[in-house]
């Protein structure tokens, strides 16, 4: 997490960038790169459109940057972009997860298949089975270590939304991959 001295330096490079410093928004960009691929590979399951989902955010939030009220909620507004041009890329391509998971399964077929692989194929392949904004919440919580405040405020619903989709969503999970799990 972000300590109190960094997050003030936050606010500044957002404030600087705000004013039309593009080396304090390159900076900003290249301190959540590593977060936002995450994210968008967990969303589109592809290193390539990834990228250009991340590319897209950094465009998008650079030309929109004066629109960003509050400096302190960077790091949430982009995120947000970035998870919006996800969902755009998915339905425009009409591409659902699981095709997709079935093409990386189809590359792996060289890979040895001991249990932790098997496991984590059924994981993903159960992951892709669930609503939409119940994996959100899955891919925020567990893959990105996010709070149920910001996981809130990255999608827009009340913390108790958040809280009753996340126990459903694990409940489906659970009853998808068996009692074993």
């Amino acid at each position: 997490m972000v300590e109190e001295g960094e997050k003030v330096n936050l606010e500044q490079l957002v404030s600087r960038a705000k004013n039309g410093d593009d080396d304090a928004f390159f900076q900003l960009v290249s301190l959540h790169k590593d977060q936002l691929y995450k994210i968008a590979y967990a969303f589109l399951r592809n290193e390539t459109d990834a990228l250009e989902a991340i590319q897209e955010a950094t465009c998008r939030s650079y030309l929109k940057l004066a629109r960003l009220k509050q400096t302190a909620y960077f790091r949430t507004w982009l995120t947000r972009i970035l998870i919006h041009i996800c969902l755009d890329e998915q339905k425009r391509r009409k591409r659902i997860i699981l095709s997709a998971m079935e093409d990386d399964i189809e590359s792996r077929a060289s890979i040895p298949m001991d249990d932790q692989n098997v496991e984590r194929i059924q994981i993903e392949e159960a992951l892709a089975r669930l609503r939409p904004n119940y994996r959100h919440i899955i891919i925020l919580k567990y893959f990105e270590d996010r709070t149920i405040r910001d996981i809130a405020e990255v999608l827009g619903h009340p913390e108790g939304t958040i809280k009753t989709w996340l126990h459903k969503a694990l409940g489906a999970l659970r009853k998808d991959l068996g009692k074993g799990w």
